[in-house]
């Protein structure tokens, strides 16, 4: 098949897929003429808890809703289109593994399943997702929508998909998500009561001894 072709692997490898780079591209050009400036994080004071938000809530944000734990935030996550109670695929727990992240006891959570509280920042990993959340919260005033992408060493408004693919692009966009959850930790540093010390404390989330992180 043309997807698995030679010359693809780098582009699969960074994007997932030729969809992905060219639905990234198209994300870097609305970050870059300022039609996403509204799902940028302006007053982070302001948060309360975070909110990881992807489609099923079982693999990107339910990543991210871990590593998040690990850095003492205040956090849930959730899908937009899931069922919950829904498991982790192995493909997503053995990528998380080799982050040294837990994601074995994760289940997800449907957004009609979720209450939201005043001061939640939603961080989705698409736009489209942002578009989703803001219509979904319309009238309310006391929440905010962010890019989680946005948090990484390059800003990256489009984090794609992983869920079918392989096991090289798990990898790199649970290193970005990584990436951003740690950055957006020292930016709401007043929400972590305490700071992990790397590395030692990500061997403890992955062996249970972080009884913390297992929420």
């Amino acid at each position: 098949m043309l997807t698995h072709h030679p010359l693809l692997a780098p582009i699969n490898k960074r994007y997932g897929t030729w969809r992905g780079l060219v639905r990234s591209l198209l994300a870097r050009v609305e970050l870059a003429a300022g039609r996403l400036d509204d799902f940028r994080l302006r007053q982070p004071e302001q948060v309360r808890r975070v909110v990881f938000v992807c489609q099923g809530n079982i693999c990107r944000s339910s990543f991210a809703h871990r590593v998040a734990l690990g850095y003492g935030l205040p956090c849930a996550s959730i899908g937009l289109a899931t069922t919950t109670g829904g498991k982790s695929p192995a493909v997503a727990i053995a990528a998380a593994a080799r982050a040294n992240v837990d994601m074995r006891s994760h289940r997800a959570t449907s957004f009609t399943d979720f209450e939201v509280l005043p001061g939640d920042l939603f961080l989705v990993m698409e736009v489209r997702q942002a578009h989703a959340m803001r219509r979904r919260l319309a009238g309310r005033g006391d929440v905010h929508i962010a890019l989680l992408g946005l948090w990484c060493r390059v800003g990256m408004p489009h984090l794609h998909d992983p869920f079918t693919l392989g096991e090289a692009y798990f990898d790199t966009v649970f290193k970005r998500i990584d990436c951003a959850v740690r950055t957006l930790s020292g930016e709401l540093a007043h929400l972590t009561p305490w700071r992990p010390s790397p590395p030692g404390w990500r061997t403890a989330l992955y062996s249970g001894n972080a009884r913390r992180t297992t929420g």
